[in-house]
C-alpha cells in the first residue's frame, strides 16, 4: 500500500483469512483431497458428531496423532509476517484482524492474535460441563482425557466438526465491517461460511486479496490474485501492506 492511498484512505484495517496452504510449509498435513486418507478414511468420516458418538476411540486416535505431530512443526515465514504486521499496523494506529481456518496453533505460536473460527488442537472440551483447557501433553492415542472440572470421562477435542457451527462469527462479522482490505492466504474457497467472507468484503467496499497456489472456487476478476506459496508470497505482500 503505498503512501498516497494510505493517505486516502486514513489508518488501515485488514481482515486477513488464512487456510491450510499457509501452514502446509510448515508440514502440517490437513487429511483433505486426494491422498488425504487417515487409515483409509476420508477425513469426513472421522470429523463429525455422529462419528464421535458411534465410535469415540477411533476420532479420539486419530486427533491424538494429530494433537502430537503439532510438536514436530514451527512457525514459517508466512505466519511470522502477519504477526509482525499486526503489531505495525497497530502502532500506526490501523488493525489486522486474522481469522484462521486452520486447527492447528502456528499463528499463535508467531505471536498473532487468532480468531480460530475451526477451533484449536491444542485444547480439549468438556460437552457436560463447556469447559475448555489447553493440553500439549496427553497424548496417549488410547487413553481418553477425563474433565477435572466436572468428572465427565471424556473431553473432546475444541475443533468444529462437520455439521457444527464455526466460531467467532459475531466479531468476524465486525471485523468485516470496518475492514479496508481483505486478504484470503492459502484457501480453497469451498468451505463456507469461510468462504463467503471474501465476497463479503469485497461488497462492504474492501480492496481483496487472494493468495494460493492455484485460483481458488470463489475468486473474482475484481481480486488481485497472487499465486505461489504463502511462504514465498506472504511477507512481500504484508511488507507491502505496512509500507
Amino acid at each position: 500500500m503505498s503512501s498516497d492511498d494510505r493517505a486516502r484512505r486514513g489508518a488501515p484495517h485488514l481482515v486477513v483469512l488464512t487456510g491450510a496452504g499457509i501452514s502446509a510449509d510448515s508440514g502440517v498435513r490437513t487429511y483433505r483431497g486426494a491422498g488425504g486418507l487417515w487409515e483409509g478414511r476420508r477425513l469426513e468420516e472421522v470429523a463429525t458428531p455422529q462419528a464421535w458418538a458411534q465410535d469415540p476411540r477411533t476420532v479420539w486416535r486419530f486427533y491424538q496423532e494429530r494433537r502430537r505431530a503439532l510438536a514436530s512443526v514451527r512457525p514459517n515465514a508466512a505466519h511470522l509476517a502477519l504477526a509482525s504486521c499486526e503489531r505495525e499496523l497497530l502502532a500506526a494506529g490501523g488493525s489486522l484482524t486474522l481469522v484462521s481456518q486452520n486447527v492447528d496453533d502456528l499463528h499463535q505460536r508467531a505471536g498473532s492474535a487468532v480468531l480460530a473460527m475451526h477451533g484449536q488442537l491444542c485444547e480439549l472440551r468438556c460437552e457436560a460441563c463447556a469447559v475448555v483447557v489447553v493440553d500439549r501433553a496427553r497424548f496417549d492415542a488410547d487413553a481418553f482425557v477425563p474433565c477435572a472440572n466436572c468428572g465427565h470421562p471424556r473431553l473432546r477435542p475444541n475443533v468444529v466438526w462437520f455439521g457444527e457451527v464455526p466460531h467467532h462469527l459475531a466479531q468476524i462479522e465486525s471485523a468485516l465491517v470496518k475492514c479496508t482490505d481483505f486478504a484470503a492466504i492459502g484457501t480453497s474457497g469451498a468451505v463456507y461460511p469461510a468462504a463467503g467472507l471474501l465476497a463479503a468484503a469485497r461488497d462492504l467496499g474492501a480492496r481483496t486479496w487472494v493468495q494460493s497456489l492455484d485460483a481458488p472456487e470463489n475468486l473474482d476478476p475484481r481480486d488481485r490474485f497472487l499465486p505461489g506459496r504463502a511462504v514465498d508470497v506472504v511477507p512481500a505482500l504484508v511488507a507491502d501492506w505496512c509500507r
